[in-house]
């Protein structure tokens, strides 16, 4: 698979016609596959719960835009900000 502009259009389109203002495009083959790879659309607005894989790692790469990761301890407060952004 390459990931293209075209790809990325597609998957941010949806995203944007989505209520939650995100949409995932699945890399890997079934639900069972170890590696849980996909692209993630993210568009402003857009929220996600707190959560915890206790289990696994997630690994956040950005091929455009930008993404600001907020890390809380068990008690659901901030302890660290930080901002994913390419072109900086």
């Amino acid at each position: 698979m390459i990931i293209n502009e075209a790809l990325l259009n597609e998957v941010t389109d949806k995203a944007k016609a989505s209520p939650r203002l995100r949409m995932n495009y699945n890399l890997h083959d079934s639900p069972e596959a170890k590696a849980q790879r996909l692209l993630n659309a993210l568009e402003p607005g857009t929220v996600l719960p707190i959560h915890r894989h206790r289990e696994t790692a997630e690994t956040y790469i950005v091929l455009r835009g930008s993404l600001r990761v907020i890390f809380y301890n068990d008690k659901k407060e901030i302890i660290d900000t930080f901002l994913i952004d390419p072109k900086k």
